[in-house]
């Protein structure tokens, strides 16, 4: 069913590439503002939005043994998720003792995880393991003071966090079926290649940005080209969003059996993934994809999107060259054209003297990921989840 819709998909990008025509809203749109500066709406996106949503903060494909881990930030949180024999799992890293962070940011394989602190330490499954001096200590109830475990689920070799432990949103649910896409990627077999941080503006800004094609041939003329189609398709999966331009050239596959398209084609654009992952297709002499993770800064004018870069398969020597080649000229594209603009923008917008901000007939995406995140902000936590079930 899934490559069905693939394929229903591109049989709408035929058409619109055919007729020249995208589709289009009913109206342009008008975001205030001060949406992207304001601290107070600023802080309801982040504890609505980034601590009460799943998010996607690693790859099958890091952590592919029993015992590999990966500790990270996630906007302010620190996160540790690892691989167990049952499965995936995620906590909070943070000692229980004093609260201490136990493992630094990064990744690895370890049987247990020790607080540099005082060298409390843990087992995989978030059990307190081990208290030094623990006579000296006193007798406390080491059941009771385990890591705070985190829910989380791993689909379509992508894995979700909660960054709120208390947070009752269904993962499943939120993914909105879009999961069973994703999985056409078959990431759970790709090669992790490498990863880097990059400072971006208000992470609105920077998700804008992913979500539009209408700049493509403008502000990246000197690195894709200026004849880079501008038009853009939107197919959403309750908050998600698919991003493809309208594309005539795949007719030649019309009236052949599904198995005949080519999964790989089908699958080109942009993924996003609410509120923050971006993923686009690749290829230097093999598949490659760009996989961003974005999360809001310190303050409203600042976020940094962690880059990570996967191959479809292990690259030889050669691949491996050319792959560290596109992760470096991505990193211009996005530091020095599109966040060195989202920078200057929000810069401006901060001025105040600009009421609000437009969203064109042609820029649907931003359409819906403003509507979405304004929508969660007015609804109660408890009551998230009817959101995502009715798309």
């Amino acid at each position: 069913m899934s490559k069905a819709q693939l394929i229903e998909m591109a049989r709408h990008g035929i058409e619109h590439g055919k007729a020249g025509t995208i589709d289009q809203t009913a109206d342009v749109l008008k975001v205030p503002a001060n949406n992207y500066y304001d601290e107070s709406r600023w802080r309801q996106e982040v504890n609505k939005v980034f601590r009460h949503l799943p998010l996607m903060l690693a790859m099958t494909a890091e952590l592919k043994s029993v015992r590999d881990y990966k500790a990270m930030t996630a906007g302010n949180v620190p996160v540790l998720i690892t691989r167990t024999e049952q499965g995936i799992k995620a906590y909070l890293n943070m000692c229980s003792h004093r609260g201490a962070q136990i493992m630094e940011d990064g990744r690895g394989n370890s049987e247990r995880f020790t607080c540099p602190y005082h060298a409390w330490s843990y087992n995989q499954d978030g059990e307190l393991y081990g208290i030094l001096s623990n006579k000296d200590f006193g007798d406390i109830d080491k059941s009771c003071y385990g890591l705070i475990s985190l829910p989380c689920l791993e689909k379509a070799g992508l894995i979700w966090v909660i960054t709120d432990p208390k947070s009752t949103v269904d993962i499943n649910a939120f993914l909105s079926g879009y999961d069973a896409l994703l999985a056409l990627f078959g990431f759970e077999n790709w090669y992790y290649f490498d990863s880097r941080k990059i400072a971006g503006p208000n992470w609105k800004i920077a998700y804008d940005g992913y979500l539009d094609l209408y700049h493509l041939p403008i502000l990246h003329k000197d690195t894709f080209g200026s004849d880079y189609p501008n038009k853009a398709l939107y197919y959403p999966f309750g908050p998600h969003q698919r991003v493809s331009g309208p594309d005539h050239t795949l007719a030649k596959y019309e009236g052949k059996d599904e198995d005949e398209w080519p999964t790989d084609v089908l699958m080109n654009g942009v993924w996003t993934i609410f509120p923050h992952v971006s993923i686009a297709s690749f290829d230097n002499g093999g598949r490659g994809v760009l996989i961003s993770q974005l999360f809001p800064g310190e303050h409203p004018g600042e976020s940094y999107t962690i880059q990570n870069y996967m191959l479809e398969n292990e690259p030889d020597e050669e691949r491996a060259r050319a792959a560290t080649e596109q992760f470096e000229f991505l990193k211009y594209v996005v530091q020095e054209e599109d966040y060195a603009t989202g920078l200057k923008q929000q810069r401006n917008l901060e001025t105040g003297v600009k009421d609000h901000v437009l969203f064109g007939r042609n820029e649907g995406g931003g359409h819906n990921f403003h509507r979405w995140v304004d929508t969660i902000l007015e609804t109660d936590c408890a009551d998230l989840n009817k959101l995502f079930e009715t798309g």
